[in-house]
């Protein structure tokens, strides 16, 4: 048992306080790693693969571990499309292993962590630290990062077991959206916010003595995401007062406890096979104000909606039986108008020449729009963005697009935004529900070059602005769609 209460050793195990792990460490098997690098640079932007070979070869083991894409574009000053789609590329040749997390909203805790969306099975997850449930939805509570492969670089969080006290919050229990401050900030916060701190090996027993102040304290293991919440009211305690806390796997939630201010005998338990980390906490506003600095991370919506993903993951990202919400995502449903009197008026060959060219044009718009095209339907296509701005950017792009291509080519938009569900029809990644249906019904209003959107789509900050700066005044009306039973605002974009 490593006792953390009075130095706060957090930072090596055993007592040697060390504020710096392993900084520099070879990669393994360099010959095969210049292999993978020289693949990935095939695949992958040049200056996204350099930042992180150079990260793999330099940096300090805890810049390794859940890398998240987003602050990494942000700190080298990269394209974040680019970067996410080195890492993905990375992961798909084995340089990184790919994480999705699921997050507590309120502390930003991980409460579960799989290789793939298909281990996200439950439909509440709790954070006993909070004591709260939480929905997996989508776009606010799972994450995706990255952490490099063992066969590349061994770092310590490969074997968590040896990170130090504080080393395991910041690498494994919080995610990569906290914006934890440095190694002395945090170590000093610790220290102000745990009553007592301990490491208990397996089978591991322990007794502490601590004083309780008034207000809420929370006993809390990390490893096992087991807690005790107490409620300290009332005169001090006269007596030494008692509490039992004991991990093991199949352990029950329990209420919270009521005690007096004063001494507190409190026996402490590993019942498990791995090294516990049990500490007793005081909730206060320092721990409300670190865990709500957070920083923006790549969540699973971003990533469902990126066309390198797609790509890659094809036909291995959700199971059957799996149907996960997103809050809100944005649709556009595009379709060539007069397809057919095409073909009769150019020939087959040009037609087809043309239609191939036109897919092409608007894949490569969606694509560098941050969003996916979900699926393809005779002439017509199916696209996602995380935001309604980039959809509405896609669709003014590829309005312009088909304009400068040979053959009178119209093209019909329409676009919406709402919730929806996540899921596996024929064997690939799609969506289902309202949002898709009427997205598709807005699409089909459209009879010119003008683009049809929602009032939610065309009232967004962001797209606003977009058509405001290109001199596009938007008309509304409403408008009737099939199998929808309220009329609908919709905005023609000239």
């Amino acid at each position: 048992m490593t006792h953390l209460s009075l130095a706060f050793r957090f930072f090596q195990p055993h007592g040697n306080c060390v504020t710096v792990i392993n900084p520099k460490v070879a990669m393994k098997r360099p010959g095969k790693t210049d292999t993978l690098f020289s693949a990935l640079r095939q695949s992958a932007k040049p200056e996204p693969v350099s930042a992180i070979e150079k990260l793999i070869q330099d940096g300090p083991d805890r810049e390794l571990c859940r890398i998240n894409a987003l602050a990494f574009a942000a700190k080298h000053k990269l394209n974040e499309e680019d970067v996410i789609a080195a890492f993905l590329h990375g992961a798909r040749l084995g340089i990184f292993d790919m994480s999705w997390n699921i997050l507590c909203p309120a502390c930003g805790g991980v409460l579960d962590s799989g290789a793939t969306l298909k281990t996200v099975k439950q439909a509440e997850y709790r954070c006993v630290l909070c004591a709260e449930d939480c929905e997996p939805i989508l776009d606010e509570i799972v994450e995706v990062t990255f952490t490099v492969s063992p066969r590349v670089r061994r770092i310590v969080a490969h074997d968590p077991e040896t990170l130090p006290f504080i080393e395991y919050y910041r690498q494994v229990f919080w995610s990569s959206g906290v914006d934890l401050p440095d190694d002395e900030a945090l170590a000093k916060w610790f220290k102000e916010t745990t009553l007592d701190a301990v490491e208990l090996s397996a089978g591991e027993k322990v007794v502490l003595s601590l004083q309780l102040p008034e207000g809420y304290v929370i006993v809390f293991d990390p490893v096992l995401h087991m807690s005790q919440h107490i409620e300290v009211t009332g005169e001090p305690a006269r007596e030494s007062q008692s509490l039992s806390f004991v991990m093991t796997r199949d352990h029950a939630p329990s209420g919270t406890a009521q005690m007096h201010p004063g001494l507190l005998q409190i026996a402490l338990e590993n019942r498990l096979n791995v090294r516990t980390l049990p500490a007793i906490w005081i909730v206060s506003d320092k721990v409300h104000e670190l865990v709500s600095k957070r920083r923006p991370f790549l969540t699973a919506k971003r990533l469902l909606t990126n066309q390198t993903f797609r790509d890659i993951y094809r036909t291995d990202t959700l199971d059957v039986d799996q149907r996960l919400k997103i809050t809100s995502l944005s649709f556009l449903f595009t379709d060539l108008k007069g397809s057919t009197e095409l073909y009769e008026r150019v020939g087959d060959l040009v037609a087809y020449d043309l239609v191939r060219a036109h897919f092409r044009i608007l894949n490569e718009i969606v694509a560098a729009e941050s969003g996916a095209v979900v699926k393809t339907i005779g002439d017509a296509v199916m696209a996602t963005f995380p935001t309604p701005h980039r959809a509405m950017a896609a669709a003014l792009k590829m309005r312009e697009a088909l304009q400068e291509l040979k053959g009178d080519l119209l093209l019909k938009i329409g676009i919406h935004e709402g919730p929806c569900l996540a899921v596996s029809l024929n064997d690939r990644q799609d969506y289902f529900g309202r949002t898709v249906n009427i997205a598709a019904r807005v699409q089909g209003l459209a009879t010119s070059r003008s683009i049809f959107a929602t009032k939610r789509v065309v009232t967004d900050h962001e797209a606003s602005k977009l058509l405001k700066s290109n001199g596009i005044a938007a008309t509304p009306e409403k408008r009737s769609l099939r199998g929808i039973a309220n009329q609908i605002e919709i905005f023609e974009i000239p």
